[in-house]
């Protein structure tokens, strides 16, 4: 695998300003069973340390997680470096050299449709074991990590019913155990896009494992590199097995782009 990406992550070293976006579960880190308690391997760690240290190169990550449970997970607090873009492209923090964007102001009528829709699909799953709902900022994840196949896709199939009929402009997105439900329909390509723009970036890395990175991965422009962490189906030119070997392809690049 190492030949495969050696020459074009050396290619993509080369340009003036480097965006390298990143996401979190199952790329930085393996996927947890305690979503809270999931962290950044030492060596993916590291390398994205070294990478945000390089002139010219701006460092991201790219979550579908909300913006405070991104930054609990990635140990990131105000000093930080590292740009974050939480809720799918919704939510952004940026480091304290640079101006932070404005939050959106939610629509009143949508969080109060958004409360009573996660307490319904909190009602929907009770009963089911391993199943469970977790309020986010614009609406709702189902996890089914712990749940057997046949409890899992019924909890998934109560959910979504629940939701085309309550909520059918909804946005659902599917990925490993877990379906999310929301009312803001950004995806990862749209948190990309802003940080190309903000940073000036003449190249992108972008690096996840999940359905929902493919929005970014197929975003991706001539000259831009992406990388599929683990296996599926993906519009990345490059794979790698895993958070560890991602770790080495961030490293390869850092040594690169540092000579």
């Amino acid at each position: 695998m190492t030949a495969q990406w050696a020459e074009v992550v050396r290619s993509v070293a080369k340009t003036e300003r480097l965006l390298v976006a990143l996401d979190f579960d199952g790329t930085m880190a393996p996927l947890g069973d305690e979503p809270m308690a999931v962290r950044a391997l030492p060596e993916t760690a590291a390398a994205v340390a070294r990478l945000a240290e390089l002139p010219d190169t701006t460092v991201a990550f790219v979550s579908g997680r909300q913006l405070a449970d991104l930054r609990v997970i990635a140990a990131h607090d105000d000093r930080s470096p590292i740009w974050l873009t939480g809720s799918h492209g919704v939510e952004h923090w940026r480091p304290a050299a640079v101006a932070q964007p404005v939050p959106d102001q939610a629509a009143a009528g949508e969080e109060v449709s958004a409360a009573a829709l996660v307490e319904e699909a909190q009602r929907s799953v009770e009963g089911i074991d391993g199943a469970w709902v977790e309020p986010k900022a614009y609406g709702f994840a189902l996890h089914t990590r712990l749940a057997s196949p046949d409890d899992g896709a019924r909890a998934r199939s109560g959910v979504d019913a629940m939701v085309a009929e309550r909520a059918p402009e909804w946005r659902r997105r599917t990925g490993k155990d877990i379906a999310e439900y929301t009312w803001r329909h950004e995806g990862k390509d749209a948190g990309v896009a802003r940080l190309r723009d903000e940073t000036a970036a003449t190249a992108v890395l972008f690096a996840g494992d999940d359905v929902t990175d493919e929005d970014a991965l197929r975003s991706l422009r001539e000259g831009d590199l992406g990388v599929r962490v683990g296996d599926g189906e993906t519009a990345a030119s490059v794979r790698v097995s895993g958070p560890l070997e991602l770790a080495e392809l961030l490293t390869a690049l850092a040594d690169a782009r540092a000579s």
